[in-house]
């Protein structure tokens, strides 16, 4: 909607009233006023509301066909509160200067994606039931509980510290000490997705060049038996879904370092692009490449793999390398 300003009295007497052109310093008030530094774009907002509730829905009507209902507390859930983030966006760009929309959205879109990866531990832990745990250094459900309890201490650091910031915000008070802590929980999801990173690269170098670790208790077997088409799109997905998460890591972490009142918080475009259309984008992968589709419903899920299932047959001890 335009701005409007009162232009010099005429000689009647009478007062002009003229839209504020785009060189006028009426707007950058406006851009300093607002807790963002800056007036997020209406039709951006809008369009990431759209993509994230189309993403969201699908990925309900996935669950439900596939029977995962993990996917709830994950992939649907992340894009809930997406959707709940970006609708504080909306609401800023209408009112610019409110502080409930601002403080709705600074939480929401730092804890949003975190069920996402949580999603990608659990698809990961059951390729490598899969494809054989020996060649993982950690077995499926040691790698599961394991970061996504990461994920969890993640999630909760960011919750406090968000609230903490919030709180300092509406009380005119420094919210850095909350922003610090909102660091340090996103700081530490890095290292997390990171270090998942490098050892779901590890499993699969070890599993294409045939490269088990040597454990006692455990039967190798060979590695030829579940490597499907299936598993190979889903390994795929899962690249991409870890870079478009790594990318926002990154992102998030360096916006927090460098404060509040940064350059970095303060521009719009990097917002938009590297928090979430990166997430839109692993959305909308996990969409594409998904566990339902690719590895099989339920059931599947819940029998034995191939390699736990042979592995109790003795006649397998002679496929040891």
């Amino acid at each position: 909607m335009p701005i409007f300003a009162a232009a010099p009295a005429a000689t009647n007497g009478t007062v002009v009233v003229s839209p504020v052109t785009a060189n006028s310093t009426i707007p950058e008030s406006i851009d300093e006023l607002s807790p963002y530094g800056y007036v997020p774009t209406q039709w951006i907002c809008i369009l990431f509301i759209v993509l994230y509730g189309v993403t969201t829905g699908i990925h309900a009507v996935q669950a439900i066909w596939s029977r995962l209902w993990w996917l709830f507390p994950t992939p649907v859930l992340a894009g809930i509160i997406e959707i709940i983030g970006w609708s504080g966006r909306l609401w800023s760009s209408i009112s610019p200067t409110l502080l409930d929309p601002y403080l709705m959205q600074i939480v929401t879109t730092i804890i949003a994606p975190t069920p996402l990866i949580a999603a990608n531990f659990v698809i990961l832990g059951q390729i490598i039931r899969r494809l054989g745990q020996q060649y993982s250094r950690l077995s499926a459900t040691w790698y599961t509980i394991i970061f996504c309890s990461c994920d969890i201490i993640a999630l909760v650091v960011q919750a406090v510290g968000g609230a903490k910031a919030a709180t300092a915000v509406q009380d005119n008070e420094d919210p850095n000490p909350g922003g610090n802590i909102m660091l340090g929980g996103i700081a530490f999801q890095l290292a997390a997705v990171s270090i998942y990173l490098v050892l779901a690269t590890e499993f699969l170098l070890r599993y294409h060049y045939d490269k088990p670790f040597q454990r006692k208790s455990e039967t190798i077997m060979p590695k030829s038996f579940a490597l499907d088409w299936g598993v190979k799109l889903m390994i795929v997905g899962l690249a991409f879904d870890g870079v478009f998460i790594l990318i926002r890591s990154i992102y998030r972490t360096i916006e927090l370092s460098d404060g509040w009142s940064g350059r970095i918080i303060e521009t719009q475009v990097y917002f938009n692009v590297l928090d979430g259309a990166m997430i839109v984008l692993a959305m909308f992968t996990i969409n594409l490449f998904h566990p339902g589709l690719l590895l099989g419903k339920a059931d599947r899920w819940n029998a034995k793999s191939p390699s736990e299932a042979d592995s109790e047959n003795p006649d397998m001890k002679q496929h040891r390398s």
